[in-house]
């Protein structure tokens, strides 16, 4: 677990999503790395069918957010299936000098991203079913 005074806030998310993260009791941060901004959940809870427990979860924060969608999440540790069988649509992406695994999961026709609606705290929700749904395949 991270120390809380040693979490870096090297930017604001709308009140209403620092409320969400803090209500969830995972340590966060927001930080800025090449030109992109970035949640990091650490401590983000792993179903007990994958390789680890607990992993930070990493979330590209765009520009034009809230008004535009989050999507996809990073994990690292990268995560494995305990049973062997492979998770599709990987890829590594660095994040300040740590290589993350990228998940290749995006909001579809049917489940839109809805302005107004649609934060952090959805996001989270689908990044918890993503990891379930997984486990289905």
């Amino acid at each position: 677990m991270q120390n809380p005074a040693q979490l870096r806030r090297q930017f604001h998310l709308p009140e209403e999503d620092e409320a969400a993260l803090n209500r969830r009791g995972l340590p966060w941060e927001t930080i800025s790395d090449s030109g992109s901004n970035w949640l990091l959940v650490h401590d983000f809870p792993i179903p007990s069918a994958y390789n680890i427990q607990k992993a930070t979860a990493a979330i590209m924060i765009t520009a034009s957010y809230p008004d535009a969608p989050l999507d996809m999440v990073y994990f690292c540790p990268a995560l494995a299936l305990n049973s062997g069988q492979a998770i599709n649509c990987l890829a590594p992406q660095v994040i300040c000098g740590t290589t993350y695994q990228r998940w290749s999961r995006h909001r579809t026709y049917q489940n839109p991203w809805r302005v107004g609606e649609d934060n952090i705290e959805s996001h989270l929700m689908l990044i918890e079913h993503w990891l379930e749904r997984e486990l289905k395949s």
